[in-house]
């Protein structure tokens, strides 16, 4: 007995050993009709950097920026589209491309404006994948620019300067000698030990 090509289990077969190049051209997400009239195109497969409008779920009606296309899961993932974890942290939720809808395309690849004839000149910053002008990439601090720190004078350095003398005027000071300090006296020995004093002598 032989299966047909149609088969559900050929399809589910096929889905699943596809390469990455068959995965591509199954991930994609119709236009809006904005781009639909622009670019002449239905739907186009989906990339990173494209922003698109949630159709179904719980997310329903937000447009987000495509942050990462996993072609192993068929799912895409959105910036600011989390779900909270177990462990009560926040992690991306994969959601599936049948889900989705293209309003804003990236064309900063050179491939895929030739693939669509679009100009250069035609692109818009956003299509481009450029920064809004006159936006800086430091970001402003909640609590406003710091305020200026009055400058105080040290006065740890004018106590020191206090207290220790000049040197000049040290060196000009006179010094007094030092006084020269006598020798110990030595005890004198006698018969007993010890000699007597001349006063003692003539008191005997």
């Amino acid at each position: 007995m032989s299966l047909s090509p149609h088969s559900p289990r050929r399809q589910r077969r096929a889905v699943y050993d596809a390469d990455s190049f068959a995965r591509r051209r199954r991930m994609t997400v119709p236009l809006s009709r904005e781009l639909r009239g622009r670019f002449h195109r239905r739907s186009l497969p989906v990339r990173k950097g494209d922003t698109v409008l949630v159709m179904r779920g719980s997310f329903v009606g937000r447009e987000e920026r495509v942050a990462k296309v996993d072609r192993r899961g068929y799912s895409v993932t959105l910036d600011n589209v989390t779900l909270k974890s177990g462990e009560e942290k926040l992690k991306p939720l994969p959601i599936r491309t049948n889900h989705l809808l293209l309003v804003r395309l990236n064309l900063a690849d050179a491939w895929r404006r030739e693939a669509l004839k679009v100009r250069e000149e035609d692109l818009t910053p956003a299509e481009r994948g450029e920064a809004p002008e006159g936006a800086d990439g430091a970001l402003p601090s909640p609590a406003g620019p710091a305020a200026p720190v009055p400058e105080t004078p040290d006065r740890a350095d004018d106590d020191d300067d206090a207290e220790e003398p000049d040197a000049e005027d040290s060196a000009d000071a006179p010094t007094a000698p030092a006084e020269p300090t006598p020798p110990p006296a030595k005890a004198k020995r006698g018969r007993s030990g010890t000699r007597p004093t001349p006063a003692e002598e003539g008191s005997a």
